[in-house]
């Protein structure tokens, strides 16, 4: 008989602890060498809970005294059957553990829980688990062991492919805030919009970050920026970051490719650390640009204006060697290096 695609899971806690399968017996195991929780497949005229208590006696030998039923998570995968999960955690419990034929069980700390080999869609809901979050519904759909697609609540969450130094992919796919949490390297594109300032010297576009942004909120940053999303490239999110956060429609063959810059800062936002590995494709736009006309995006960029590049090297430079972050988010050496561009560019028209 056809298995059914309704399951469960369970992360059964005991203080700051959550039992872990470590899938290693099976050889043909969608789950091999994976951590999961206990769990499994509904039999016919079972409810969640009638399963839920099922399978953890099958799989641990526990008798679950105690749960909470946490959310729904629907699995999608090309050449599978469309999985309905019911989430659980349980924190009551009676027996001893027994030696599970599915995999090793082994109790696991929460907080070292993120360094074991898990699916990068799990990642998300024990994130959500340990919050405390309220029920939720989480739709996670993959490519083989690539998580293409998350979305929450029916919020698409954003997914960025992780990167080496030199900005070549790995092929992990990541949940952005989870990229930022763990200070995972990944790709953005960097628009700089520029024009003549007085003498020799030029002036660039700042943008004024909204106050409500997750990061730096109210800082002055580059003139547009944005995460490169998994399967997306540096030029294509460039475009597109010029026209959602300004209103500017430019052509790709208006945007100056500059240089490669990697950058890293830490910080704190709101009680949460947030760390920013990141490789990314400085561009220039030196088309006439007016302040006035341009189309901010609300949520994202507060104001526009024009400042001298030589006043904003200035202050970036203080900044940096006091450790603060009171006016600025831009890297220093990155706007050293748009210095140079400038400068040799304008040589070779010379």
């Amino acid at each position: 008989m056809e298995k059914s695609n309704l399951t469960t899971l369970c992360y059964i806690e005991k203080g700051d602890q959550y039992l872990m399968l470590h899938r290693v017996k099976k050889q043909k195991d969608v789950n091999k060498d994976k951590w999961i929780g206990i769990g499994g497949h509904f039999e016919q005229g079972e409810s969640p809970e009638d399963c839920l208590i099922r399978e953890v006696k099958e799989e641990t030998g526990l008798t679950l005294t105690g749960f909470s039923f946490r959310g729904i998570v629907t699995f999608s995968a090309a050449g599978w059957q469309t999985e309905y999960m019911c989430l659980y955690t349980a924190d009551r419990f009676q027996g001893e553990l027994t030696e599970c034929d599915e995999g090793t069980l082994e109790w696991v700390k929460k907080e070292e829980l993120m360094s074991l080999n898990l699916w990068e869609g799990d990642k998300i809901f024990f994130r959500l688990l340990m919050e405390d979050a309220p029920f939720f519904s989480l739709k996670l759909s993959y490519e083989g062991d690539r998580l293409i697609e998350a979305v929450l609540n029916g919020r698409s969450l954003e997914l960025l492919e992780l990167c080496q130094e030199d900005g070549s992919l790995t092929g992990v796919v990541r949940e952005r805030s989870m990229v930022h949490e763990n200070g995972d390297l990944h790709r953005t594109s960097h628009i700089w919009i520029l024009r003549p300032g007085k003498a020799e010297g030029f002036q660039i576009l700042m943008q004024k970050r909204s106050s409500c942004k997750d990061s730096y909120p109210g800082c002055y940053d580059i003139s547009a920026a944005g995460h490169i999303p998994a399967g997306g490239g540096y030029l294509d999110s460039a475009v597109r970051e010029l026209e959602e956060e300004l209103g500017i429609q430019a052509q790709p063959e208006d945007l100056k490719e500059a240089f490669l810059h990697l950058g890293y800062a830490e910080s704190e936002f709101y009680g949460k650390p947030f760390k920013n590995a990141e490789v990314s494709m400085v561009y220039v736009y030196d088309l006439p640009v007016e302040c006035s006309r341009l189309k901010l995006q609300q949520e994202e960029v507060e104001s526009v204006g024009w400042m001298d590049y030589e006043t904003v090297l200035s202050e970036v430079r203080r900044e940096t060697a006091d450790g603060t972050t009171e006016k600025y988010c831009v890297f220093l050496d990155e706007l050293e290096q748009l210095g140079a561009w400038v400068r040799e560019n304008q040589k070779q028209k010379e």
